[in-house]
């Protein structure tokens, strides 16, 4: 593991970390905007991420995000974690409600059927994450909701 992925890992588990959420997002939406959507933060600190562009459920308009992810064969698994808190992501509201989702990764796009997981699936699913993101631990420590995890599927 290299220094930059065990700096951030390091960053992510700070328990005050989740109050500065919105700086966070606010400065990675900077650096996404001047580097041309090339680099975010996830980048910076050398984990594998994905943008995700699904649609609003109630305005229709597509909401691009970008999430940290674990490669699972040609799926790609995503986590609603919002760093442990009980607020739940935005992002996870409309994955819910779309049949499809748009998945850029690495300058290719693909429609992606999501599918939240459940059950064996999901402890299977969460425990390949937690190889990605060991902090996802202390996410699921933070909160009393169960972080949702999705499996995006190309079709």
């Amino acid at each position: 593991m290299g220094f930059r992925k065990r700096l951030a890992i390091g960053i992510g588990s700070i328990a005050w970390m989740p109050r500065f959420l919105p700086q966070i997002v606010k400065c990675d939406g900077t650096i996404q905007k001047v580097t041309g959507d090339r680099y975010s933060l996830l980048d910076i600190a050398d984990l594998p991420n994905i943008t995700l562009d699904v649609p609003g459920r109630k305005s229709g308009i597509a909401r691009r995000t970008r999430l940290l992810c674990a490669p699972d064969g040609d799926d790609w698994l995503i986590a609603g974690s919002y760093f442990g808190t009980e607020a739940m992501p935005q992002w996870v509201y409309n994955v819910r409600a779309a049949d499809t989702v748009a998945v850029f990764h690495g300058g290719r796009q693909w429609e992606c059927v999501p599918t939240e997981l459940a059950g064996p699936e999901r402890d299977d699913a969460w425990q390949v994450l937690r190889a990605v993101w060991p902090n996802f631990d202390l996410y699921e420590q933070r909160t009393d909701r169960q972080i949702p995890v999705f499996r995006l599927r190309e079709r």
